[in-house]
């Protein structure tokens, strides 16, 4: 699907594309949900279940590392952080939450590959059940459409 430059999303077709998904094990219940909610989303845009790498770190602040182990393999088309970071009662969330995200976004650009950052920060449980589904989802969308953007530019 292409369209003009109007904030509508472009190329959406996943077919040859190899994405890379890391995913945080902390909170795994909702993790968990993300991840199968993304991964269904990249097959209902053709990417192929064989070109779908999905590995696990145990939490939030791990992710940067994998998804950098990823992209320096160069085997990537794009990459895909999920996680949940929720609340609690010390500073704790704040520094998770502002580390993990400057580490994905570290990856993107040392990289020049599209990370899609799905690591939810919300403040209980419920706010992360509201988001998971669609979160996962667009996680997915995000990733392709900035592959093929990528690939269109260079």
């Amino acid at each position: 699907m292409q369209a003009a430059d109007k904030g509508q999303a472009t190329d959406l077709d996943g077919t040859d594309l190899r994405i890379g998904i890391v995913q945080a094990r902390f909170n795994a219940e909702l993790t968990g949900r993300l991840a199968a909610m993304c991964i269904d989303e990249l097959t209902t845009l053709g990417v192929a279940a064989k070109h779908i790498r999905h590995v696990t770190v145990p939490g939030a602040l791990e992710v940067p590392l994998a998804l950098n182990a990823m992209a320096e393999s160069g085997r990537f088309d794009a990459l895909i952080a999920l996680g949940c970071i929720i609340r609690g009662e010390t500073y704790h969330f704040e520094l998770v939450s502002n580390e993990s995200g400057s580490g994905v976004t570290r990856v993107a650009l040392d990289h020049q590959v599209p990370v899609a950052n799905a690591i939810l920060t919300v403040e209980n449980e419920a706010q992360a059940l509201a988001r998971v589904e669609e979160k996962g989802r667009d996680a997915a969308r995000v990733a392709v459409e900035m592959a093929n953007l990528l690939e269109d530019l260079s």
